[in-house]
């Protein structure tokens, strides 16, 4: 197991942009971030193998947000452009640290969370 440690969040305006950061206190395989707002089911948004360059995205997203990690700091990062007042909610990153066999877009993949970050977009 490991800790996961978010960073980031709060309010920005429609259009603007905003960067969550979750840290991990040792090594990870696989990370993702979902979000869960109000009425709404907890959604995938972003996953990151170790190996820098396989991540995978939702399809609704259409290229907004863009998901990276840092290796050597343990580190997973979302960056959020044009954000819309439809992405307020709170965000949650997610990691694994052995293989589960789900796929990267089930939460049940994930037995590591950070605290999660709330991020409100106004109109």
């Amino acid at each position: 197991q490991v800790q996961l440690v978010q960073s980031g969040g709060g309010l920005v305006q429609a259009g603007g942009s905003l960067t969550l950061s979750c840290a991990a206190s040792g090594r990870t395989l696989g990370m993702a971030w979902f979000r869960h707002a109000p009425g709404r089911q907890r959604q995938f948004l972003a996953f990151t193998s170790r190996s820098v360059g396989n991540s995978y995205y939702a399809d609704f997203l259409k290229g907004r947000f863009t998901i990276s990690r840092d290796n050597s700091k343990n580190t997973v990062y979302l960056q959020m452009n044009s954000l819309e007042p439809e992405d307020t909610a709170v965000y949650y990153c997610a990691a694994e640290v052995s293989n589960s066999g789900a796929a990267y877009y089930n939460a049940l993949r994930y037995n590591n969370w950070g605290q999660g970050a709330k991020v409100t977009v106004s109109s």
